[in-house]
């Protein structure tokens, strides 16, 4: 996904998504968070979710690391932070082009429920959402065609065999310094 640079508006730490979630939302920030977890930021892990919002909802995911869109790239941010959050602003007329790629949309409150587990504020967002942005089939407060509830974050973490298998290996090596370190 390409966007146009914006202007730097806010950049710290947060333990939760859910806070910059808020933020953006009470701003009615229109441009574009990165989050980089604590897995890249200390462990050398690979990738940036970005999320694109106009008028604090969020509109676009993608997840730079393993090139996954829309609702699979919150499954790919959705991990234990704590994250480096910045906030970018971009005139609505920037994020034109980016928000026509279909296949990274995501429903206007599935970030706040994947990534701060937060139904409050998923449904606060539904409810500042744009009514067309609420009337698509991919609508987060709905079902898929057979009736079967959307995956879960958890679900989607948990049929990533890859990504459990790097945490293993990731504790593994953890332990194993650690157990150097106290000569064990």
């Amino acid at each position: 996904m390409k966007l146009p640079r914006g202007r730097l508006d806010k950049s710290r730490v947060v333990t939760d998504p859910r806070d910059t979630l808020a933020d953006v939302l009470d701003r009615e920030l229109t441009g574009y968070a990165v989050f980089e977890s604590q897995e890249t930021l200390l462990l050398d892990g690979e990738g940036r979710g970005v999320i694109t919002f106009t008028d604090g909802v969020p509109v676009l995911a993608y997840h730079t690391g393993t090139d996954r869109g829309g609702p699979p790239a919150l499954a790919d941010l959705a991990i234990p932070g704590p994250y480096h959050v910045s906030l970018y602003a971009l005139d609505a007329a920037d994020l034109e082009s980016a928000h026509e790629a279909a296949d990274l949309r995501v429903p206007p409150g599935m970030p706040a429920e994947r990534l701060g587990g937060d139904p409050a504020l998923a449904d606060s967002t539904r409810r500042a959402a744009p009514e067309e942005r609420l009337s698509t089939p991919e609508d987060d407060a709905t079902t898929t065609a057979n009736g079967a509830a959307e995956q879960s974050a958890v679900e989607a973490f948990l049929d990533d065999a890859e990504k459990i298998e790097a945490i293993k290996q990731q504790a593994r090596s953890e332990a194993r310094e650690r157990a150097q370190e106290w000569d064990f």
